[in-house]
């Protein structure tokens, strides 16, 4: 009990020497709690959607795309005909069936030409009105529609495009254009994540989206009053045999989550690795932090010891203020992260995804997590002070706070932390000569492990080496104070090793990623201009196929020399000895062999879009013993098998199209009938001699009344991919704040410490003359050297990192390395500005200090 009390009350003598470490704690608890909380709800958005939209049992083609499926690239969904209805009606247990229409491979545009589908990456749905809609959305204006010109459209979305009753819009799908006024609104009864959602009579729904009436996508059918959802299926079954998809209520909703939740999956646990490095981060602040508390009171323990305390009560005692400070942090955290979760709600609703707070979902497993995490953490990283404490001797009492540094623990460090970082340097070379990636993968792991390690086991040591060289270059100009600055940050190497590695994780972090962002931009560049001749690339941005109607504008465009045809095609190909490959073959047109120049091993390429002819690829042809001349079977999917030469055999080392094969439409078309044939997913196109800017002109013009598509020459092409990889970063980069401000939390509270610990000292100088201005200069002087000292570790660790990896990933494709200096530069400078930053509250307390009083302080 009397360990209790002494650590509670030690708690809160230093409470505000804590508080820094304490936030700490709680940023990382709340990126945790924030997480796991923000996933939970749109688990239960999605579930409830998914339980609303679906029938107690759901029929539909056996061929029919999953939920996490890409829609059909014929631009129509798979359908089953309308006299099944009759059949599912009559079977046993049914009460009532109704065919549904429901189509993904639509744009919805306004009378403006814009399109008002939704831009958080959900889909646009277009489909009929039926009475299982009923379930989920009510018509809250006007009426549903009733004619080929009348269409409803969802409120969300006549809200975020500023829709009403009479406006015009025009429903792009594969059999043309759908024109009609919207003459009714249906707002959503449960949460909408963000799809957008229209609605046309059956009969202009099944003409427009499937091509003729006659057919649905699936039949929803209500079970008689005591029937369950599994009986009928049953039933279903009997009567219906196994042509047809079955699916109860539970089933479809299951599928649906399953489909969402991988996605969500993917996000959860990338956002808790980015919590685990602030967690990481943290550990070294929450060490300083202990570490600095315990030689502080040195004298104080000492005294304990002298009057009777064990080294197993003081251990305790520090262990349980790290307790207490874990359950303050971790607690605050836990609610801080139901804040931060309603906050990425906000931003996911101002993106378009819709998200209700009345679905805020907090499991009790949450703050479960999030205080285990928090006070698991603060103790493991307060267990070496504690043992540190627990060894002072009753002596110390008479001596000056503050315990001498073990020089041969240092020692055994130091050279612990050599073989760790030699044996990681090893690994990273050893990964850059590998022949496999999923080999040097391994190895690259490990290499990072290690070298983090042995750089922050080896920190105390690298930092009066690296101190010293920076100060040379940024304190020295300052004089004596300056010189008095890089004296205090060498005064405890292991404290600013300590406090640099926290700041190095993160900015290694950053530098890695950069490499790596900044090498594949540049490797793709490299290879488009080595290997696209297209002039121009005409595309979805969402994946939808070019619509016939697209197609049609794209070839009237003038000034155009050729456009290409390129279609990816689902089949199973049985090679000679006899094994199957399920795979995507690309129907082109000939001229996409000047549209991609493509370097192969064996034939010539253009021999490939010959007559039952095609290409594969040397990864392929290794794997499977194939050569040229020799034969595959290709069993097209919805359509027949073909015997196909290998006239070509391209080689593998690239990023674009990597492992293709090839084969010209005209040879698909023979063994798939016009309804199997997949529109284009993607066109390019070649420009007349000298005709580029007209060329580039025409064909913008020609899209224009079809906004899903964009239209890109090489250098758009190249841009956006700069972009996309940008964007990517950039979300990354954001995420690794996190750390970063932990570590900046980590400077701040070292200098505060250190200004406590020397305070006497503070006030001989101030009396013996260093002014108030200059002290501070002093404070902010040191923290910038200890922030550029752990940048320097940080990006060369990281730039290194990134090295290693480009040269792995070069075995996929990307050769072309290369450093962002302007970046690397950028956060090196920054880091400068970081250390002023933490410095300011620490010096201006310094400086408010009374010259007296200070020198008084024991």
């Amino acid at each position: 009990m009397t360990v209790v009390k002494t650590s509670l009350r030690n708690f809160l003598a230093h409470k505000g020497r804590m508080a820094l470490s304490a936030v700490a704690v709680l940023l990382s608890v709340a990126f945790v709690s924030g997480t796991l909380v923000f996933t939970d709800t749109m688990n239960t958005t999605f579930d409830k959607l998914f339980a609303a939209t679906s029938s107690d049992v759901t029929v539909s083609p056996k061929g029919a795309a999953a939920a996490d499926e890409m829609p059909s690239q014929t631009g129509k969904p798979e359908s089953l005909p309308a006299s099944v209805v009759g059949r599912v009606e009559k079977s046993e247990g049914v009460k009532s069936a109704e065919g549904a229409v429901s189509s993904m491979s639509v744009t919805v545009v306004d009378a403006d030409n814009k399109n008002v589908g939704a831009s958080s990456g959900a889909p646009t749905i277009a489909g009929n009105w039926t009475r299982n809609d009923l379930k989920s959305m009510e018509i809250t204006s006007g009426h549903a529609p009733r004619g080929p010109t009348e269409v409803m459209v969802d409120a969300d979305t006549a809200d975020k495009h500023d829709l009403k009753l009479g406006d015009e819009l025009r429903t792009i799908v594969v059999t043309g254009d759908l024109k009609a006024k919207i003459v009714g609104i249906a707002t959503f009864k449960v949460t909408n994540p963000g799809a957008a959602v229209v609605y046309f009579d059956t009969a202009t729904a099944q003409r427009g989206l499937l091509g003729g009436t006659g057919l649905f996508t699936q039949i929803n059918v209500v079970a008689d009053q005591g029937v369950s959802d599994a009986q009928l299926k049953a039933d279903l079954a009997g009567s219906l045999g196994g042509t047809y998809k079955l699916q109860t209520q539970k089933e479809t909703a299951d599928a649906g989550r399953d489909s969402v939740g991988s996605f969500l999956d993917v996000m959860k646990y990338a956002m808790l690795g980015f919590a685990g490095i602030a967690f990481l981060v943290g550990i070294f602040l929450i060490v300083n932090t202990f570490s600095m508390l315990v030689a502080q009171r040195t004298r104080e323990i000492g005294l304990m010891r002298a009057i009777g305390s064990s080294r197993k009560q003081v251990n305790r005692s520090v262990l349980l203020e790290a307790v207490l400070l874990g359950i303050v942090g971790s607690v605050a955290g836990v609610a801080a992260g139901v804040g931060l979760a309603v906050g990425l709600m906000e931003l996911m609703s101002s993106m378009g995804m819709e998200l209700s707070t009345q679905d805020l979902t907090v499991k009790w497993t949450t703050p479960a997590i999030g205080l285990a995490l928090g006070v698991i953490v603060t103790v493991l990283a307060a267990y070496i002070p504690a043992r540190r404490a627990g060894k002072i001797s009753p002596m110390a009492a008479l001596r000056d706070a503050g315990t001498p540094a073990d020089g041969r623990a240092g020692r055994i460090r130091g050279a612990i932390g050599l073989v760790l970082t030699g044996g990681g340097v090893a690994a990273l070379l050893v990964s850059t000569g590998a022949e496999k990636a999923s080999e040097g993968s391994l190895y690259l792991g490990l290499g990072v492990v290690f070298t983090l390690i042995g750089f922050v086991v080896i920190g105390p040591l690298l930092a009066g080496f690296f101190v010293k060289v920076l100060s040379a270059v940024v304190l020295r100009v300052f004089g004596p104070v300056g010189r008095m600055a890089e004296r205090n940050a060498l005064r405890n190497p292991r404290r600013t090793g300590a406090t640099g590695a926290a700041l190095m994780i993160g900015l290694a972090l950053v530098a890695c990623l950069s490499v790596v962002g900044s090498s594949m931009v540049a490797s793709a560049t490299d290879e488009l201009d080595k290997t696209v001749g297209a002039d121009f690339i005409v595309q979805s941005n969402t994946g939808q196929p070019i619509v016939p109607q697209a197609q049609e504008a794209l070839e009237k465009a003038p000034d155009i020399k050729h456009v290409t045809e390129y279609k990816l095609i689902d089949a199973v190909l049985t090679t000679p000895d006899g094994k199957t490959a399920k795979d995507e073959v690309v129907a082109a047109d000939p001229t996409y062999a000047q549209d991609l120049r493509r370097e192969t091993v064996g034939g010539e390429l253009s021999a490939a879009y010959g007559k039952n002819a095609m290409s594969v690829g040397d990864v392929f042809a290794k794997e499977h013993d194939v050569s040229v001349g020799d034969e595959l079977t290709v069993a097209f999917k919805g359509g027949e098998s073909a015997k196909l030469k290998v006239a070509a055999i391209t080689s593998d080392d690239v990023s674009v199209d990597k492992g293709a094969k090839y084969m010209s439409i005209d040879t698909a078309a023979e063994y798939l009938t016009p309804t199997r044939m997949p529109k284009n997913i993607i066109m390019f196109a070649a420009a007349d001699d000298g005709k580029e800017k007209e060329a580039y002109a025409a064909l913008k013009d020609s899209m224009a009344a079809y906004p899903q598509y964009k239209v890109q020459d090489q250098t758009d092409f190249k841009q956006d991919l700069k972009d996309q990889i940008g964007q990517l970063l950039n979300i990354v980069y954001g995420l690794l704040g996190l750390a970063i401000i932990v570590a900046v939390l980590g400077v701040v509270n070292t200098l505060a410490l250190s200004v406590v610990e020397r305070t006497r000292e503070i006030g001989l100088l101030r009396a013996i003359g260093l002014s108030r201005r200059q002290l501070r200069r002093m404070i902010r002087l040191e923290s910038v050297v200890i922030a550029l000292f752990g940048a320097l570790l940080g990006l060369g660790l990281g730039m290194g990192w990134g090295t290693a990896a480009q040269q792995l990933l070069a075995l996929e494709g990307l050769e072309v390395l290369e450093i962002p200096w302007p970046t690397i530069i950028g956060v090196f400078v920054a880091s400068a500005f970081v250390g002023l930053f933490a410095a300011l509250v620490p010096a201006f307390r310094a400086g408010r200090m009374n010259v007296l009083n200070a020198i008084a302080t024991d």
